[in-house]
């Protein structure tokens, strides 16, 4: 069975002014499925090249936040749905949702990775 999901990437975007980001995770919803997750990885050296004096602790610790969400604290209360639409709101913050993209999918776990490992993770 196919069907459709949602997605975006999950970027770190050190210093707004410049509006330079590094790709740090990826979350995947899907309705039918019932599926809401993410998977994040930063890498650390990237984030330093764009701002040296990036606060590691403070981003590693919102990332943490972020992938939380998707499954506890206060927006555990709400359906996966409404939690991916909060998590992929617009937002000036050093984390950041990118644009929510779709596909088509009959494994959203096998799709998060493949994501994931497209998108995110270096090489």
């Amino acid at each position: 069975m196919s069907e459709v999901f949602e997605y975006a990437l999950i970027r770190v975007v050190p210093r707004i002014e410049r509006g330079e980001s590094v790709n740090a995770g990826v979350i995947v919803y899907s309705k039918t499925f019932k599926f809401l997750k993410t998977r994040i990885e930063l890498n650390e050296a990237r984030l330093r090249a764009l701002d040296p004096g990036a606060d590691l602790t403070a981003i590693a610790a919102a990332l943490r936040a972020f992938e939380r969400a998707c499954s506890e604290g206060p927006l555990a209360e709400q359906t996966l749905g409404e939690r991916f639409r909060w998590l992929t709101a617009p937002r000036s913050a050093i984390v950041q949702p990118g644009p929510v993209h779709a596909g088509v999918t009959s494994d959203p776990a096998a799709d998060l990775n493949r994501l994931f490992d497209t998108l995110v993770k270096t090489r």
